[in-house]
């Protein structure tokens, strides 16, 4: 019963990826700066590659222990080479949205944190 179960959650699994896949991209297109698109897509692209790494580990159980390697190692690195990029962006003084009010990364410069960026 489990075995006739496995194709079917793969297929939502990776349906589900491909969708958050495609937030990611879409808002990589829309978000105002540079800051707001590595959010966007650090977020989406994490959580729709492990949803399409866990679709493919029920199409091919065989698989499952190099997905879960492969997954676990998104989950560390993918996050961490976001907030790495940010800092850098931040530092080359890229410009943020006039939408953004609170500006965490100021002490990198030496300014007030929490004010509302003019």
């Amino acid at each position: 019963m489990i075995a006739s179960l496995l194709p079917v959650l793969g297929g939502l699994l990776l349906v589900a990826g491909a969708a958050f896949l495609f937030m990611g991209g879409l808002g990589l297109v829309r978000m105002p700066d540079v800051f707001n698109r590595i959010q966007a897509g650090t977020k989406a692209t994490t959580l729709g590659t492990l949803f399409t790494l866990a679709g493919f580990a029920c199409l091919q159980p065989d698989w499952t222990l190099k997905l879960f390697l492969i997954g676990l190692f998104v989950l560390f690195t993918n996050p961490i080479s976001s907030q790495v990029l940010a800092r850098a962006a931040h530092r080359s003084g890229s410009r943020m949205s006039a939408l953004t009010s609170v500006d965490a990364l100021a002490k990198d410069r030496d300014e007030p944190t929490g004010e509302p960026l003019q």
